[in-house]
């Protein structure tokens, strides 16, 4: 474990998810909690993926959703606390009174709860807009000193949000998803230019296998201020670590000062 001086081992869990079966999915994902806990270079963050309880069981969505995700955020706090890690618990279906949203939760090494983010881009090729009820608010947590942000999948495909981030503050900047086949190449192309352009790690902790007919090829990624993939998976479930180091976020913003570059007042969105 490093943690020290913004040096941090990050470690993204690859899984299958079975959609429509939170007990299977429950099971799983505390499994591969105590595998990557228990790894010779214990990490300091781990990440896990989005819908990881439900899965894209979106006709059922408001009989299967975590109410209150009480269920989640218990058992992420138990374990962050219990293991001294950093969670970015990728996201579940919760349910709060009539409506289910797609929410992200980050704890501290003490089991607290640093973040929640509610997914605000919904995804109209898988329904979402549906069943779904859209986030109002930026993702924004603290970790060992510094500023982390988190957004889900589709949110990729919009950079105004991870630049309202990067104006916040953020280094390093979590994404969980559930991206399908066939658009690796939008999946890799988006989350390189949003740490290019921001100066930002991007760590993205995509799932794997199928879900009825629709495919998911995994591929998370770690990359760098720079751009530069420092660590990709394959296809099938895994545990991805690598080691970043977020003072190297300063050292690239100093290099080529895009912020201080930006011309808002010309901007029109």
């Amino acid at each position: 474990m490093s943690g020290t001086r913004g040096k941090l081992r990050v470690s993204a869990l690859q899984l299958h998810i079975d959609a429509g079966e939170p007990e299977l999915n429950f099971g799983r994902v505390q499994a591969r909690l105590q595998e990557a806990a228990a790894a010779a270079d214990k990490p300091d963050v781990i990440v896990l993926p989005e819908m990881w309880n439900t899965g894209y069981a979106l006709e059922r969505i408001g009989e299967l959703a975590d109410e209150e995700g009480a269920r989640t955020r218990g058992m992420l706090s138990a374990f962050s606390r219990g293991a001294g890690v950093h969670v970015v618990g990728g996201s579940i279906a919760e349910k709060r009174a009539q409506e289910v949203y797609n929410a992200a939760y980050a704890y501290n090494r003490e089991g607290e709860l640093a973040g929640q983010y509610e997914k605000i881009h919904l995804f109209r090729l898988m329904d979402e807009e549906k069943h779904l009820a859209a986030g109002s608010r930026l993702g924004l947590f603290p970790l060992e000193g510094a500023d982390a942000a988190m957004m889900i999948c589709y949110d990729i495909r919009f950079p105004e949000l991870a630049r309202s981030l990067a104006l916040a503050g953020a280094k390093a900047l979590f994404v969980p998803a559930e991206w399908p086949k066939p658009r690796l190449h939008h999946w890799r192309s988006l989350l390189i230019a949003r740490a290019i352009e921001n100066q930002m790690y991007v760590i993205a902790c995509n799932r794997t296998g199928m879900s009825g007919s629709t495919e998911f090829f995994g591929h998370s990624m770690i990359i760098d201020p720079w751009g530069e993939v420092i660590a990709e998976a394959g296809e099938e479930e895994t545990i991805l670590s690598a080691d970043i180091d977020l003072s190297l976020v300063d050292e690239v913003r100093s290099r080529i000062p895009v912020f201080e570059d930006r011309r808002p007042q010309l901007y029109r969105l």
